[in-house]
């Protein structure tokens, strides 16, 4: 037993150490708050944790026997160490393609932007003519404003496309994309007191009112946004005078 439990304690400080490593990383960089949330990627950290810090370290104690031939144990540890790798290896792919780069006002609403949200030939564009905001490898999450390009016939066909659903949003593409200042007068137009927020039931705007009350903040001006990403929403409420951000709230 004693050489079970040491099989399975190396294990489970290796696993715990590559998992650290590359899960820390993702969230220092990409994913600290709002994005964690915003991305809904905790079913995915989930799977790669049940892989590799429980199911893995487990069938080590269970095969880890002195009396098993060494290159038999040793094949048997490096299948499972396999098998947790290509977990891993999955988890970080997929981290990696939802990482938030953009946090975008635009017209009159708020969403995230996340790596698979942009296509290639738009980063290419990006890169020709917008090169300060085009994303690379390296790219952390910004604030931006993207909004409508001045020609008025090629805003009414991004309109027209998105509206229709069958084409790309303004917020995918980072040609347009403009300093986050820049668009602050236009936000501040478009902030809304809670109640007027159509985006939360009774009781979510229940919840949403204690915890701006809990910060000192008010609900009954106009101070606030919601952003989007997919399904996931929260509250962004703004200092109304400066339109600098007061607080990230999330109503569940």
């Amino acid at each position: 037993m004693r050489f079970r439990l040491k099989a399975f304690g190396l294990h489970l400080a290796g696993s715990a150490t590559a998992l650290t490593l590359v899960i820390g990383g993702m969230y220092l960089g990409w994913y600290r708050w709002p994005g964690w949330y915003l991305s809904s990627v905790l079913h995915v950290v989930g799977i790669v944790v049940l892989v590799d810090l429980v199911l893995g370290p487990t069938l080590t104690l269970v095969i880890a026997n002195p009396r098993k031939p060494r290159r038999e144990l040793a094949r048997d540890i490096a299948m499972i160490v396999t098998v947790q790798l290509v977990a891993l290896v999955y988890g970080a792919a997929t981290l990696w393609a939802g990482r938030p780069l953009y946090y975008t006002f635009s017209v009159n609403q708020m969403d995230c932007v996340q790596a698979s949200d942009l296509e290639a030939d738009e980063i290419a564009l990006a890169l020709q003519h917008n090169p300060a905001f085009a994303p690379h490898w390296y790219s952390l999450p910004r604030w931006v404003w993207a909004p409508l390009p001045d020609d008025p016939d090629e805003a009414m066909h991004i309109v027209n496309q998105a509206a229709l659903g069958g084409g790309k949003d303004v917020i995918e593409m980072p040609r347009y994309y403009r300093p986050w200042s820049e668009g602050l007068p236009k936000l501040r137009e478009q902030l809304k007191k809670l109640d007027d927020i159509q985006n939360f039931n009774k009781m979510e705007k229940q919840s949403l009112r204690a915890r701006l009350s809990k910060r000192g903040l008010s609900a009954d001006e106009r101070n606030a946004l919601v952003l989007w990403d997919g399904t996931r929403r929260m509250l962004v409420v703004f200092d109304p005078s400066t339109v600098a951000v007061r607080a990230l709230l999330k109503a569940d």
